[in-house]
């Protein structure tokens, strides 16, 4: 057996033979990247553990498992396609959930119409056929109904929205849909009425649901008067927050702030009226579902 070194011919008390290819080594060259070693490429199970990738790529010593750019862009394309589907269905179920609560709640229904609506504002003449102007009532009937559905600006329509989004959907809870589409829309209809009664220019248009929303929070606080409602993050009952609106409308009845206040005291009224007769009328039928004299 040859004990010189294959490369530089150098002889050590101790030679090494490379488990490669077989050769003997000194210390200086015992390493296969040392010298050079012929079947360190055709070895896929050795990697060296300072020089990182040898060749293409490496496999693992205990698995066996190819790491490298073709694996890189297998892991890279699982993560894009894991992503893709992830969102899309993300989209799919917001879409799901969006159509599912407006085709089971009016509020939402209504909250859909309009921001929808909102945008198509954009589209010229469009407010100008759907708003109301009292001295225009009986020409175009259809705006008692329709100006509810428009905004002057979008903080006009976020905060009638966000207050449809918690009180709304609470009224719908508690007295029925139909009963509530009853009450929010004979709201908004005799709000109109009342600003156009009482409005001392003829011509000035109204848009918004501030009305119809007024409304359906009379309605809830005659039912539900101790309920906690938050006011400019004030928690107060709803009863108490109700007194604090009718009182600001009283209070600013004419002043130069494009509001219409009598609108809003209108469709109060209408809430407090409904409101009292549907209290009533749960009474009564609870009083006749245990009458002894039934029995």
């Amino acid at each position: 057996m040859d004990n010189k070194c294959w490369i530089c011919g150098k002889q050590e008390p101790m030679m090494f033979t490379c488990r490669h290819c077989g050769k003997t080594f000194c210390s200086d060259h015992r390493l296969p990247e040392r010298h050079a070693c012929e079947d360190l490429d055709r070895n896929a199970g050795y990697s060296s553990g300072t020089s990182g990738t040898s060749g293409n790529y490496n496999r693992s010593n205990t698995g066996g498992q190819a790491y490298g750019p073709e694996m890189d862009d297998v892991i890279k394309n699982m993560m894009k396609d894991a992503a893709r589907t992830a969102a899309k269905g993300a989209a799919t179920g917001a879409v799901h959930r969006t159509r599912s609560s407006i085709s089971t709640s009016p509020s939402m229904a209504i909250i859909f119409i309009c921001i929808i609506s909102f945008f198509l504002e954009l589209i010229p003449g469009y407010v100008d056929f759907f708003q109301l102007v009292p001295n225009t009532i009986f020409l175009k009937p259809w705006t008692l109904i329709t100006h509810m559905f428009l905004h002057a600006s979008f903080g006009h329509i976020f905060f009638n929205m966000l207050v449809l989004f918690f009180f709304g959907r609470e009224l719908e809870r508690r007295i029925g849909k139909d009963m509530f589409l009853y009450v929010y829309f004979i709201s908004g209809v005799v709000a109109a009425l009342g600003y156009a009664l009482t409005s001392s220019v003829s011509y000035h248009p109204m848009v918004g649901a501030s009305g119809a929303i007024m409304g359906v929070f009379a309605t809830l606080a005659i039912l539900a008067p101790d309920m906690q409602v938050y006011v400019y993050f004030i928690p107060m009952k709803i009863k108490y927050a109700l007194l604090l609106f009718v009182l600001l409308d009283f209070t600013l009845i004419g002043a130069p702030d494009m509001i219409a206040h009598t609108a809003h005291l209108s469709g109060v009224l209408v809430g407090l009226y409904m409101g009292i007769r549907i209290r009533n009328n749960r009474k009564q039928r609870r009083r006749a579902e245990y009458d002894p004299r039934r029995w």
